[in-house]
């Protein structure tokens, strides 16, 4: 039986998106899907009707934003408020964040991060998982090393002042159907993904086979390759993901029985692109035909049901660029730097 991986969409990595809100006590949220080699940590910054700005992340849930900058290094008051900005409205709105925040020192900053997420450990691992969780999970595509955390905080007080400028209407909200909002997996990009996962996962071939190592070790004997490495793993999950269509985040119907009824069926088929939003639910904005689908996605076909304005169809004649990588992006920035640009 033949398949395909079809094209999946999903939200712009790396950038930030803020829009208006009408749930509970929050008023706007600005929302950032940090990606780095396939690897997403969702953040949410967060303006509640007080004034209050949070951020979540990981598994930090509503963190006071102002602790979290004073941690990132910027300890004083006022270049929490130079960072977010130099518009005095919106500073206006910082300054009933800071009062909300004691500490006055980066260290103690870390220590009450520590507290909040990690309440029963001791101080000093407290503190140390605390380092640990800026590094690794906060805002991963900037860094992941401790001299990463100055350009991490300049990033979230830009984050900051996005939602505040929108709640006093100096901005408009993002349009997150705006297509230059989206981004479309490929099955390059699907398979990498799902490779990860089996390789690197929580209970991964790697953690697997680390595993039975150090078992078999304790006997006191050095053990074959072959009783370490299970080798029929990789292929089975492979195959298994490829049968069933069930994929790395939860996604389903990934890989489909490719059409073979008629040669433009085929074709269709190929250029199907899938949403990851539920059919179950309404999504009007999300379903309705956007401006910017012109000339990138079939303005007529999408099926009837559940799923209209959910599956939709890349245009025969749109061509889909790819990313460059960390590398080819320093190149760059290096080419530009000699020639005389400057990096602000």
């Amino acid at each position: 039986t033949e398949r395909i991986l079809v094209l999946v969409e999903e939200i712009a990595p790396n950038r930030i998106i803020a829009e208006k809100v009408s749930s509970g006590n929050v008023s706007e949220v600005a929302r950032i899907h940090s990606e780095k080699d396939g690897y997403i940590q969702r953040h949410l910054v967060e303006r509640r009707k007080d004034g209050l700005i949070t951020i979540s992340f990981a598994n930090v849930v509503k963190l006071p934003l102002v602790l979290l900058l004073k941690a990132l290094g910027l300890e004083s008051d006022k270049d929490i408020v130079t960072a977010i900005s130099l518009d005095e409205e919106v500073q206006e709105e910082v300054y009933a964040n800071l009062y909300e925040v004691e500490v006055t020192t980066k260290e103690e900053a870390i220590d009450e991060i520590g507290k909040h997420v990690f309440k029963m450990a001791p101080k000093e691992e407290r503190t140390d998982r605390a380092k640990k969780l800026i590094d690794r999970y906060l805002l991963p595509h900037i860094g992941q090393n401790p001299e990463n955390r100055m350009e991490k905080a300049i990033f979230l007080a830009k984050a900051a002042e996005k939602v505040i400028k929108l709640h006093l209407n100096k901005i408009d909200e993002d349009d997150i159907d705006h297509y230059s909002n989206k981004r479309l997996r490929l099955a390059g990009d699907l398979l990498e993904l799902l490779l990860r996962s089996i390789l690197l996962g929580k209970w991964g071939l790697i953690t697997r086979v680390t595993y039975n190592y150090q078992k078999l070790t304790k006997r006191g004997r050095l053990p074959p390759l072959q009783a370490i490495v299970e080798s029929n793993v990789l292929t089975n999950q492979i195959v298994s993901a490829m049968a069933i269509g069930s994929w790395v985040g939860g996604r389903t119907g990934v890989s489909q029985r490719l059409e073979r009824s008629s040669y433009v069926k085929t074709i269709s088929h190929m250029r199907n692109v899938l949403s990851p939003l539920t059919s179950t639910q309404e999504h009007f904005a999300a379903r309705e035909l956007h401006p910017t689908h012109w000339g990138r996605l079939c303005t007529s076909e999408t099926p009837e049901g559940a799923t209209i304005g959910l599956r939709k169809y890349l245009a025969l004649m749109a061509d889909i660029t790819t990313g460059i990588t960390e590398k080819e992006s320093k190149l760059i920035m290096n080419i530009l730097q000699k020639s005389g640009a400057k990096l602000w």
